[in-house]
């Protein structure tokens, strides 16, 4: 990080904008250039996290990099300066500071303890490759290693020294499987062992923000969960025609996406189940349009995207949104807009093999509807026992605004359509 004198006539500051949704700092991640660099308008110049996404920066202004005002691993507020630009012909400063120096931000009294303005995760346990976190995604480093966007931010959460991995990727480049792989490696002999037997990991962005949202929810919202063994046979010979024919030939069908359409043609009969509560106003606001969060399982922790306008897409447009969303979240790209706006959510924790669970509600829903686990189980039919394709569907709901009739009936409605999906089909 260069030294922040104060800017020239011919300077121009960047401070971190407002990235939307309320969003008062963010965590810089990476460097994209460095001091001496000479940038042009729009180039991406740095990479932060918020709690809600993985954001790239764009540079308002073109010329010469002078100064770098944060160091990766600093929480920088919303309006803090970020780096200093000159026109291109500006003396570029010789003078830098050592990488862990406590200095502060300009416009930022010394006063501040150091504390409140960084979060440096230097309190991990030592692992195999593993360095300084902040050095694997500086750009001060004329040796800054080549790698994918999605591996830099992998590296900096493990405190990987991209360095020291072998790339695989285009043109050497390292990509996340190397990161992986690195994590995963046996220490050498010589590699000092972890010290004690615990580690800490410091609580920081989408996990911080979900614990904060998850907690205030559970002490807000008095939670009632209500759950139907379903046999969905018929759903599951439907996934498969459906698979083979032209219309899902370049999608990813999963039971996923005919769970998902259930539920959005059951809440046409049930709208109260997609509504939240005002607390202020003291109101129940019913929406009378459903936007669809898929919580979504992550390197960097629970993400819920959200669909918008769900409620309008035939089965082909859901599917395709469902996989574009995850898809997204997954690859660390998704927008704050991307994770906010939903007003129902659906989550699949049978994809981890597990039967059922009462999920936590997102805050301001009424409703989260919970996909257990879909195995070939005996089922009675008549009065024979027979091998059929079963799965158990979960449903939490805020009990203020949604009675406990309401939302079994709204659950039973989902199971029923799941039983006979071509009757669901007619309805959509």
């Amino acid at each position: 990080m260069t030294e922040p004198d104060s800017p020239s006539p011919s300077s121009h500051e960047f401070r971190l904008p407002d990235l939307g949704e309320g969003l008062t700092e963010a965590e810089l991640l990476s460097w994209s250039v460095s001091v001496g660099d000479t940038v042009v308008l729009n180039q991406v110049i740095a990479e932060v996290e918020t709690a809600k996404a993985v954001v790239e920066l764009p540079s308002p202004f073109a010329g010469t990099v002078l100064a770098l005002l944060a160091e990766p691993g600093d929480a920088v507020p919303v309006g803090a300066p970020l780096l200093r630009i000159g026109d291109a012909d500006s003396p570029v400063p010789t003078e830098t500071e050592a990488p862990h120096r406590d200095s502060v931000l300009v416009g930022y009294g010394p006063e501040a303890p150091a504390a409140s303005r960084r979060r440096r995760r230097t309190n991990r346990v030592p692992t195999p490759a593993i360095a300084d976190g902040a050095r694997s995604g500086d750009a001060g480093d004329a040796g800054r290693p080549d790698a994918k966007p999605a591996a830099r931010r992998l590296a900096h959460e493990l405190g990987i020294d991209l360095a020291a991995v072998p790339g695989t990727g285009s043109g050497g480049a390292v990509t996340v499987d190397d990161v992986r792989s690195a994590a995963n490696r046996p220490a050498a002999s010589s590699a000092p062992a972890p010290a004690g037997r615990e580690s800490r990991v410091p609580i920081h962005g989408v996990r911080k923000e979900t614990a904060a949202a998850m907690v205030h929810s559970a002490f807000t919202a008095p939670h009632v969960s209500v759950f139907v063994t379903a046999e969905v046979s018929a759903s599951m010979d439907l996934v498969d025609r459906l698979r083979s024919t032209p219309a899902f030939v370049d999608l990813s069908l999963t039971p996923l996406a005919l769970v998902a359409k259930a539920m959005l043609v059951s809440l046409r009969s049930h709208p109260e189940l997609n509504a939240s509560w005002d607390e202020v106003r003291q109101e129940i606001v019913t929406k009378h349009y459903v936007n669809l969060g898929i919580a979504t399982a992550t390197e960097r922790g629970l993400l819920v995207p959200t669909i918008a306008d769900a409620h309008t897409m035939s089965l082909v447009d859901l599917t395709r949104a469902i996989g574009v969303a995850t898809a997204t979240a997954r690859a660390g790209t998704a927008t704050p807009a991307d994770l906010t706006g939903g007003t129902i959510t659906i989550t699949n924790v049978g994809v981890f093999g597990v039967d059922a669970g009462t999920p936590i509600l997102p805050p301001g829903q009424a409703a989260i509807l919970c996909l257990g686990a879909i195995a070939r189980r005996p089922w009675v039919v008549g009065d024979a026992v027979v091998p059929r394709w079963v799965t158990t569907l979960g449903l939490s709901f805020d009990h203020r605004i949604v009675d406990g009739e309401q939302g079994s009936r709204f659950l039973a409605d989902v199971a029923a359509a799941l039983t006979d999906p071509l009757a669901l089909l007619a309805r959509a």
